[in-house]
């Protein structure tokens, strides 16, 4: 698949499709540590809104590359703004495109992921953090609070205890503790943060497509629904799944102990 016409003009974020079925998506503004702002969210939005739609990528990765993952939102940007300006922004419709991403997104992280960049991390499906990576919402430092679902978010990772210190007191949480307190999934060396990202994309990218955009689905719907409600649709999606060439493949490929090969159908 060619993204290039519909990724051209991004500036700070760079994509890499040439590993089979996934893409690499790298915010690239060193410069700044990779801040989010307007333009690199806008860039984050219309790239992973066209990967939802690639049939041809079945995984994503999501990296500031080596040392950084993202710094935070850009300061700059919101200093001297008013409360309208920060409500017409409409930021939340550019978070949005991450969020309801239906393919798996593993988030590489090295270095910081402060403010909107753990919030953004907390847009992935997995983390992958390199031993030196920083987690942290320091927004209460400078007056304000997490924007972009971070109370939200990280309530729901980590509980409501480790989530308030975290709040509450800005602290930086280095990668281990992290894991510890089940923000990060993985923490691996720093320099094998992007290739264990990449390498778990791929052995997903294998498996069928159709059952992974149902279980996120249905996954990611449990936060939001009581308990009978959440098994009906696990039910449900479970029953459907039963209607796809994959399913018959998976099964006889198992009976017939042979690898299978899934067509997404």
């Amino acid at each position: 698949m060619d993204f290039t016409n519909k990724i051209n003009d991004s500036a700070y974020v760079q994509v890499d499709y040439s590993i089979a079925q996934v893409a690499v998506v790298k915010i690239h503004r060193p410069e700044a540590k990779n801040a989010l702002n307007t333009q690199v969210r806008k860039e984050l939005a219309q790239i992973f809104s066209t990967l939802s739609f690639a049939d041809d990528i079945h995984a994503i990765v999501l990296t500031g590359g080596d040392h950084v993952f993202a710094a935070g939102a850009d300061l700059k940007e919101m200093a001297t703004a008013s409360s309208t300006e920060m409500m017409l922004r409409h930021t939340e419709r550019y978070w949005n495109a991450i969020a309801q991403c239906p393919k798996p997104v593993i988030a590489a992280v090295n270095g910081y992921a402060l403010g909107g960049g753990c919030e953004l991390a907390m847009h992935a499906d997995i983390i992958i953090a390199g031993k030196s990576a920083i987690f942290g919402q320091p927004e209460i430092k400078v007056g304000v609070i997490p924007g972009a679902g971070g109370t939200q978010r990280l309530f729901r990772a980590v509980g409501k205890f480790h989530a308030m210190r975290m709040l509450m007191t800005g602290v930086m949480v280095p990668a281990d503790e992290a894991y510890r307190i089940g923000l990060v999934s993985q923490v691996t060396e720093d320099d094998q943060t992007i290739a264990t990202a990449i390498k778990m994309a791929e052995n997903i990218a294998k498996l069928p497509p159709i059952a992974l955009q149902q279980l996120k689905e249905v996954a990611l719907w449990s936060e939001d629904v009581p308990l009978q409600a959440g098994l009906a649709l696990e039910r449900k999606s479970f029953q459907l799944l039963f209607s796809t060439e994959d399913q018959k493949e998976g099964a006889n490929a198992f009976l017939e102990k042979r690898r299978p090969h899934y067509s997404g159908k």
